[in-house]
């Protein structure tokens, strides 16, 4: 595992000017010896003839090589950008600061964008292949993307499909380049696997209180969702800030005969709350007529009330009154 460590660098604006003073000095010094000139035949005269005029222009060669080799050092890291440096495939640091730069010509300066960044997991771009002008194939990104959303089975064994947004940045950039292959595809992987895995803990729906569900609590999936990813993307030094589910659906195989079921769910629980409200009506009825006594009811016609009330209360049509001419018991 690679401990991120700050690289050094200095300001590249004195080594800038420096090297291009080097750079274009160099051959001016040649021009010096050009016998058609007579500063030329002067700077010969006090060489001479042997190993001065060779030192000038070995000096010069030099010169003209070290300021090309000077300036390929020079680096520019733009705000949320930063630059690994490497030197002969060993780790020499990170440059996280905005700016310009001069470092070792020698280091390797790899970029990596430090950039909040989102996807959708199942998004695929759409590429277009074409033929140019020596007959070979191109293909060419469209920038579109095409969304296959994962299907998975639920906690109760349902087909769904499935699809979250993940929100992430990259906070340590030498572990985001050495520990993984290549971690934006890595970030990708573990979403997926990630999604498949939360969707497969959870019911699609419930009616129970208190029960987490996938369509029922999307705040605490997200959550839990984001919470899974920290742990396996902390690996690639990489900071997941949001995850949410973006889409969730029954598979179409199944979807009509679960909507049904939702349906015959729904009025199940809604029926339940109507029984519940109705018969704490009556007995709130009956302990009214036992605590005022004003009307005494045997058990008879106490069942007989209750089963009326019970009728009005819980019936989805209004009720037709019967009125009764005889007796309460013909």
């Amino acid at each position: 595992m690679v401990q991120e460590i700050s690289g050094k660098a200095r300001s590249g604006f004195g080594p800038l000017f420096l090297f291009l003073l080097v750079l274009l000095s160099s051959p001016w010094l040649l021009m010096l010896l050009d016998p058609t000139n007579e500063a030329g035949n002067i700077l010969r005269a006090v060489l001479g003839k042997g190993p001065g005029i060779a030192v000038v222009i070995s000096v010069s060669v030099l010169g003209f090589l070290s300021g090309i080799i000077g300036l390929v050092g020079l680096v520019s890291i733009n705000p949320n950008e930063s630059r690994v440096l490497t030197l002969f495939g060993e780790y020499k640091g990170t440059l996280k600061q905005s700016g310009f730069f001069w470092v070792n010509p020698f280091y390797l300066k790899r970029l990596v964008s430090l950039r909040i960044r989102s996807f959708e997991t199942g998004t695929q771009s759409e590429t277009t292949t074409s033929k140019d002008a020596a007959g070979n194939l191109v293909t060419t990104d469209t920038g579109r993307k095409a969304r296959h959303a994962a299907k998975v089975n639920d906690l109760d064994g349902n087909p769904i499909e499935i699809a979250a947004v993940v929100v992430w940045r990259v906070i340590d950039a030498s572990k985001a380049l050495f520990d993984v292959d290549d971690y934006q595809d890595y970030v990708h992987i573990q979403s997926e696997s990630a999604l498949r895995s939360l969707a497969s803990r959870h019911p699609y729906d419930s009616h129970d209180d208190g029960r987490i569900s996938l369509r029922g609590s999307p705040e605490i999936v997200g959550e839990e969702l984001k919470s899974e990813l920290k742990q396996q993307l902390l690996t690639a030094g990489v900071e997941v800030v949001e995850a949410r589910i973006s889409m969730l659906a029954y598979a179409p195989e199944i979807a009509a005969v679960m909507l049904r079921r939702q349906q015959a769910s729904a009025i199940l629980a809604a029926r339940r709350i109507i029984v519940d409200g109705a018969v704490g009506m009556v007995e709130m009825a009956l302990e009214r007529l036992d605590k005022d006594k004003r009307i005494v009811l045997d058990d008879e016609r106490r069942a007989a009330m209750v089963s009326n009330l019970l009728v009005v209360l819980c019936g989805e049509k209004e009720a037709v009154p019967v009125i009764n001419a005889g007796t309460l018991h013909s």
